[in-house]
């Protein structure tokens, strides 16, 4: 009789639930596993060079694709490494899957040899994990976990296997009666109802509102209702304003766009969702980067919020009208319902502001570039049909600010847990699921120095990504804060030590260049980003240039400053 043991039914179950690609750094918990993806073709392991990379990359692999990103560690400090990714994936709702070798049974709970409870760690940043102590419960486990990180609203399944388990073997024939079995999650229901009657009450809302405006969030994306969305909004003339997460749902180049809304969202944006009469969250999770003082948000609407997950439904604002369920369902049903609603006036209005208050910052008066103005080129040259994968931080705000998102899943940022080093890894990932797309990673000089040492998987793989450094030497977002709330005390911000980029890119045998004028961007930049190949772009910009226009935290659309201070009217 054929027998197969843990490990190959961990690859061989993987392949069967449609993974092709995972990320991974060997140690001694996952050697079985590493033994057998040896000899395992069927999947292509890609090897990170830190545990943290390997769950950005599978984190970036997963927005880019839309399927289940897979990370492999060994444990305790390997595991521990990927917690950062995971609490990362688990607050933007990304689907990931964590394999993680673990000691032998007999030695759990004895401090042994890098031993540690990854499943209690992990426990409050999974949607669930797993202790696996029998061979003939990884079958069903891995295709559970797969299953739950998928649906309903996605998120991060760790999987925790020890090394006695990777080891023992089963007949091949109990493999596939094990895995034929049904999934039996009785207490789990990924797909709610369309909420009927709630769906009714919030067409008739719609019909009667006069200053409609859609908030459209990551759900838009994740439930692939882009589409739907914009016959919606189309069809009836509604604005719609996006999350930073939620950016490339709609197009930012369509008319009826007002751009990103909330701390650094358009001026349009935020002034639009405090006039209007009536807001449609799609998707949104109404975070304190978009209500600010979330009392004082929409203060003048009513709202209808559409959301899978009944844990967010009041968690932040209170709204008039919620449904609970899949949006694409929702808005399939809005678009049979409503039909060429008269917003002319209100129409009017919104173009009003966005030709009042057009993104605008101030020029450098000694010629120095400005980050707000590489970015505008790179738009002209990418025209929103590339992948952006940024870090967090000032380059985060201006790239959703500068450049224009067309697609979805053309932006890869972390925004729940604002995680710094998530750029490059997640960019890494992105490329892998998308070789057919451009992928630009943009970054601070901060950020990029966090992960920095993946640029060997680009190099390995010959991955073609770019990496855009917009090099300010400084921790960017918290000096602008320490100028604008702690008087100037830029506390441990200075970094102006910094290593020479094109050193370190020469050190990975990666192509690299520096750019200082607006010269060398003009006659550079488009030859870089077209190179086949993986290239960084190290751009000197001015130093203490702010993310603006900017809403400082728990305030309102009354406090917004702008270039020229709190600006007027709003």
């Amino acid at each position: 009789m054929k027998k197969i043991n843990g490990s190959r039914i961990l690859l061989e179950t993987l392949y069967r639930v449609g993974v092709r690609d995972v990320f991974g750094y060997p140690g001694g918990a996952v050697i079985p596993i590493y033994d057998e993806i040896y000899k395992f073709d069927k999947i292509k392991h890609y090897f990170s060079r830190h545990e943290q990379g390997a769950a950005h990359e599978a984190d970036g692999y997963a927005r880019a694709s839309g399927k289940v990103g897979v990370c492999i560690a060994t444990s305790g400090p390997g595991a521990s490494n990927l917690v950062t990714g995971i609490m990362t994936a688990h607050m933007d709702s990304t689907p990931l899957l964590a394999i993680t070798g673990q000691v032998g049974i007999s030695m759990l709970g004895k401090d042994s040899f890098q031993e540690s409870d990854i499943v209690g760690t992990t426990l409050p940043i999974t949607k669930m994990n797993y202790l696996v102590t029998d061979i003939r419960d990884l079958p069903r486990v891995i295709k559970e976990g797969h299953y739950i990180a998928r649906t309903g609203r996605p998120g991060p399944v760790l999987v925790d296997i020890p090394k006695d388990v990777q080891m023992a073997e089963m007949d091949m024939e109990e493999y596939e009666r094990l895995y034929s079995e049904e999934l039996d999650l009785p207490g789990y229901n990924p797909k709610p109802q369309n909420g009927t009657e709630a769906v009714k009450e919030a067409v008739e809302l719609i019909k009667g509102s006069r200053r409609p405006l859609i908030i459209a969030g990551a759900g838009v994306i994740k439930s692939g209702s882009s589409p739907e969305l914009r016959e919606f909004a189309e069809k009836n003339n509604i604005p719609v304003t996006m999350t930073l997460l939620g950016l490339g749902g709609f197009p930012t180049n369509n008319p009826l766009s007002l751009g990103m809304l909330g701390m650094h969202g358009t001026v349009p944006a935020n002034l639009a969702t405090d006039e209007a009469d009536l807001v449609i969250a799609a998707g949104i999770r109404f975070d304190d980067r978009i209500t600010g003082n979330p009392k004082e948000f929409c203060k003048n609407a009513k709202i209808i919020h559409i959301d899978i997950d009944p844990a967010e439904i009041r968690k932040n604002k209170e709204v008039d009208i919620a449904i609970v369920a899949d949006l694409k369902g929702v808005l399939v049903e809005f678009n049979k319902s409503i039909k060429g609603l008269d917003n002319r006036e209100w129409l009017r209005r919104v173009q009003d502001l966005k030709a009042q208050y057009p993104m605008e910052y101030p020029k450098s008066a000694d010629g120095k570039l400005m980050p707000q103005e590489v970015l505008e080129e790179v738009d002209k040259l990418l025209k929103g049909e590339a992948i952006i994968a940024t870090d967090v931080g000032q380059n985060q705000m201006w790239a959703a600010q500068y450049l224009s998102y067309t697609n979805p899943k053309s932006i890869i940022t972390s925004g729940g847990s604002g995680t710094m080093g998530f750029g490059l890894p997640s960019a890494i990932g992105a490329q892998v699921a998308r070789p057919d797309k451009k992928v630009l990673a943009v970054v601070g000089d901060g950020g990029f120095q966090m992960t920095f040492h993946e640029l060997m998987m680009a190099k390995q793989y010959n991955l073609p990504l770019k990496i855009l450094i917009l090099n300010n030497s400084f921790l960017g977002m918290v000096r602008q804060w320490q100028e604008m709330f702690n008087e100037k005390r830029y506390s441990f911000v200075d970094l102006s030590l910094n290593p020479d980029f094109s050193k370190i890119a020469e050190a990975y045998g990666i192509r690299s260049a520096t750019i200082r004028t607006k010269e060398e961007m003009k006659e550079n930049l488009e030859k870089l980003l077209n190179l086949d190949e993986p290239v960084i772009i190290n751009c000197i910009v001015e130093k203490e240039a702010n993310v603006l226009p900017m809403i400082p935290a728990g305030t309102t659309v009354r406090h917004m400053v702008g270039k020229r201070g709190v600006l007027d009217g709003a």
